[in-house]
């Protein structure tokens, strides 16, 4: 049954507005009247509508964390033995949000009309992505979308879980560094000026250190607005020429070369590419199109195209770990896993204990980075203020040296 969306006037003259189901425009309007209310506007919901900007232009329905709520409250609900129907109507008339609600309201009628769930989710590409859907579609073919479901509420959970420890992890000496930077400038800008013009009507030289650090002072105060302008029109040039896929994924590859943030990125992205792979394979995806759906997940674009060339090795026939095995980006545990997973026929298992093994030692080697810059940076913070005091000090005490 078709959805509309409507706008009416109560009996005190004011303007409401919501969803209704109805079989036509007419029904609806009948409907509408017999609440006492009347209609202005009923217009069809219609999922994937272009002009539905309000879904389609403005900011996403589920977040990560909602999204995998809701899949987990979904799952729940079809495993107790609810038509799919029944349980999308639930929860749309739990939802607390009105554009979350008119969503799931969309997805119900596709169903309703006879669309797989999993078109019916096509419809709405930035809330469930290529790897969502097709999890879904192997669901309904299998007849197993329940436990699908389940599967898929496991993957999100874990994968907004070791992206909510990796943040945690560089979150701190971030918050540090900014509070440092932003500390010194003022003590360079504003505090050693102050001080430093004490001594400046003297006919005696200054230390070499407090001449220093009037120039960098007179320097940021004279050019600090230009050094920002830089700042600011680089990192704008930077993110337009990583719109270039050629260019990104050249950046991308460098990235991994860094000592610690490349060895970061490598096990994040390994660790996702494992974990999708895993659950698109237990799902009954064939490894062709769980491959291709896995290396889009990628967000490191050389680590993608190395991915997309095993998929072009494992079409023409190689086994996946030998396929994996060449390319020297991915870590080697992981083609290890694979070839155990392709030998005891138990791919999706090994290559899930994979995805938990790169997650775990990326959050280790993140916690251990953290742990270890937090006292560099409160050491080096604590280096810069004693040069600035120097710089402060030792006019006094030349001052001193001259009065004695």
């Amino acid at each position: 049954m078709p959805a509309y969306r409507f706008e009416a006037l109560n009996a005190a003259g004011k303007s409401t507005s919501g969803l209704l189901e109805a079989d036509n425009v007419k029904a609806a309007r009948a409907q509408l009247r017999a609440q006492a209310l009347v209609p202005l506007e009923v217009t069809q919901v219609v999922a994937g509508n272009a002009t539905d900007t309000r879904i389609r232009f403005g900011r996403r329905v589920f977040s990560t964390t909602t999204l995998s709520v809701w899949t987990r409250q979904l799952a729940g609900l079809v495993v107790s033995g609810l038509p799919l129907e029944r349980a999308l109507t639930a929860l749309g008339d739990e939802a607390e949000d009105d554009r979350q609600r008119e969503l799931v309201v969309q997805l119900k009628s596709e169903v309703n009309a006879g669309s797989p769930f999993a078109r019916a989710l096509a419809g709405s590409p930035r809330e469930f992505d290529d790897v969502y859907r097709a999890v879904v579609a192997a669901g309904e073919q299998s007849g197993a979308l329940g436990a699908v479901l389940e599967r898929l509420a496991d993957d999100l959970e874990e994968r907004q879980e070791l992206k909510g420890k990796l943040i945690g992890a560089v979150a701190y000496p971030a918050i540090v560094s900014l509070i440092a930077v932003v500390i010194v400038v003022f003590l360079v800008t504003y505090v050693v000026p102050q001080v430093a013009s004490v001594f400046t009507s003297s006919k005696r030289a200054l230390p070499g250190l407090t001449v220093a650090m009037l120039a960098i002072s007179a320097f940021l105060r004279d050019y600090g607005w230009l050094l920002l302008l830089a700042l600011a029109a680089a990192g704008t040039m930077l993110r337009l020429m990583l719109r270039n896929e050629g260019f990104r994924e050249r950046f991308d590859a460098a990235l991994l070369g860094v000592p610690l943030a490349g060895r970061l990125a490598r096990g994040y992205n390994a660790a996702r590419f494992a974990g999708t792979l895993a659950m698109l394979a237990g799902a009954g995806v064939p490894i062709l199109k769980a491959l291709q759906a896995a290396a889009e997940t990628l967000s490191n674009r050389a680590m993608r195209s190395d991915a997309l060339d095993a998929l072009v090795q494992v079409r023409e026939g190689a086994p996946l770990a030998s396929a994996l095995a060449t390319k020297k980006r991915f870590p080697g545990l992981l083609a290890m896993f694979a070839r155990l997973g392709e030998q005891t026929g138990q791919l999706p298992q090994m290559l899930e204990r994979a995805a938990r093994q790169l997650g775990a030692e990326m959050q280790r080697r993140a916690m251990a980075a953290a742990t270890l810059l937090e006292p560099l940076l409160i050491v080096a913070m604590g280096g810069v203020v004693m040069l600035i005091v120097l710089a402060v000090l030792l006019p006094i005490i030349q001052l001193n040296t001259w009065v004695k």
